[in-house]
């Protein structure tokens, strides 16, 4: 029998009972459900709602049927609905009548609010640390590039040179934000929905503030129409993670292009790459295009859990069972993405030579050619004017700016003088961009520093 089953005349039909089940996904909770119960049993033991021989014997009860979950020995039942009631109708079957009164001033909504923010409180931590051990790589990267010249672009035209490190710093950065994002999205969700009951409280002299502390909340939830009704945390979790899959897939975009014959900037380890089943000579970045591929799952949860809530009246309906599959997916993702791509950027190899080439090709110091005719005394726009013209002429000739005799430099302006050659080399435009945040060596290792302390306070 059915633990709500008192009003009804009829045995659910079995579609419908299949159909309204959710325990074939909700099982994945049954530890927090337990810890749910356990904190719930204690108060009510506690504050004299139920007995005290009775809170431990309930509790009991759960801390031996989480035990032989864990060893495999309890088989849950698509009858009993979800992971609550399959727990709470094994713990009767074991303990008898006792195993009735946990339900006392509890009800299933507030039991699976609490139960899903503690997964997800449990979940955070653990991407973090992914993404933390992601930085670590990027950091190690961009130490051993510090001088590996390269061109930046925009709209994936040579624009101006940069350094592989200062690249590794940019995704660094990304990747510092997806952290602090999970780590306010954690701060706001550490409030506890239990014993707001099914929206109303209970008349039960139920104490919120012990529950909450028991399971690790900072306090409980303020207003309990909301507790059991909001679902803004798995919403901002989803979105925090989809913006960091976001990351993952325009990183995977370059390393896609870098590593292919027409940049070949990289070269991916064989471990982290696949050929082909007809042609040969190929190696494909198979895991940066999962990724990126992947990062579509992770958008499709956050636009489930947006469509779910968006027509949702007070309080708790039936629709939010479907909150936690998008979830779920959304985690096992982000969770089996992070470790294989810091492996693969890890394992890469920085082709230097051929950054440098590309990097003296596409007029990439053209910028540094007119700030050097600025510093000569020409107003930006006049010097802008002059080098577009000297690109002009190098594209005619096959020259580029350093490999243009000086004669045709000083046709176009007299400011120019033999000094203008040590100017242009790519590294003295890459070391002269020293303003904070810029691609010169030692404002990199600035970034990197940063980029440290922010891994070790959260890693100590």
């Amino acid at each position: 029998m059915k633990l709500w089953a008192g009003r009804f005349q009829k045995e659910t039909d079995t579609a419908v009972n299949d159909f309204n089940s959710s325990i074939s996904f909700d099982a994945r909770l049954y530890q927090e459900d337990i810890a749910g119960s356990i904190a719930h049993a204690t108060m009510l033991g506690k504050q004299g709602v139920i007995e005290e021989h009775e809170a431990e014997k309930i509790i009991q009860g759960l801390q031996a049927i989480l035990k032989d979950i864990e060893a495999g020995a309890v088989e849950f039942s698509e009858e009993n609905e979800d992971i609550h009631m399959n727990i709470e109708s094994e713990l009767t079957s074991r303990i008898g009548d006792t195993g009735k009164r946990l339900h006392t001033a509890r009800s299933r909504n507030d039991q699976v609010a609490v139960d899903f923010r503690l997964y997800v409180k449990k979940e955070i931590p653990v991407i973090v640390g992914m993404i933390l051990d992601l930085e670590k790589v990027l950091v190690k990267k961009a130490e051993a590039n510090l001088d590996a010249v390269m061109p930046g672009y925009t709209h994936l035209q040579r624009a101006q040179p940069t350094t592989f490190a200062h690249y590794m710093m940019a995704y660094a950065n990304m990747l510092k934000r997806d952290v602090t994002r999970l780590e306010d999205c954690l701060e706001r969700m550490d409030e506890c929905p239990l014993g707001a009951g099914a929206l109303a409280t209970s008349t039960y002299p139920v104490d919120r503030f012990q529950t909450a502390q028991a399971l690790g909340f900072r306090k409980p939830t303020d207003n309990s129409l909301d507790s059991v009704s909001d679902r803004d945390f798995a919403i901002e979790f989803t979105s925090a993670l989809s913006i960091l899959m976001m990351h993952l897939s325009r990183f995977s975009e370059e390393i896609i292009l870098w590593c292919s014959w027409e940049f070949k900037f990289v070269e991916l380890d064989d471990a982290y790459s696949t050929g082909s089943s007809i042609m040969p000579q190929k190696k494909n970045p198979d895991v940066a295009e999962l990724v990126r591929g992947k990062t579509g799952r992770v958008y499709g949860s956050l636009i489930t859990l947006l469509t779910i809530m968006k027509g949702l009246p007070l309080a708790y309906n039936k629709d939010m069972q479907e909150d936690k599959e998008p979830v779920f997916d959304a985690i096992d993702t982000v969770e089996q993405c992070l470790p294989v791509f810091a492996a693969m950027v890890d394992t890469l190899t920085v082709k230097n030579r051929n950054m440098q080439k590309a990097a003296a090709g596409g007029f990439i110091n053209a910028t540094d050619c007119a700030d050097y005719l600025v510093k000569k005394g020409l107003p930006f726009r006049d010097a802008y004017m002059i080098v577009g013209r000297l690109v002009h002429m190098c594209i005619k000739t096959g020259e580029t700016l350093d490999t243009l005799p000086l004669k045709d430099f000083q046709s176009v302006s007299g400011a120019f003088g033999p000094d203008v050659y040590q100017a242009l080399e790519l590294k003295t435009c890459v070391g002269g961009r020293k303003v904070y945040g810029g691609p010169a060596p030692d404002s990199v290792k600035t970034q990197i520093e940063h980029i440290k302390e922010f891994v070790e306070a959260r890693t100590e």
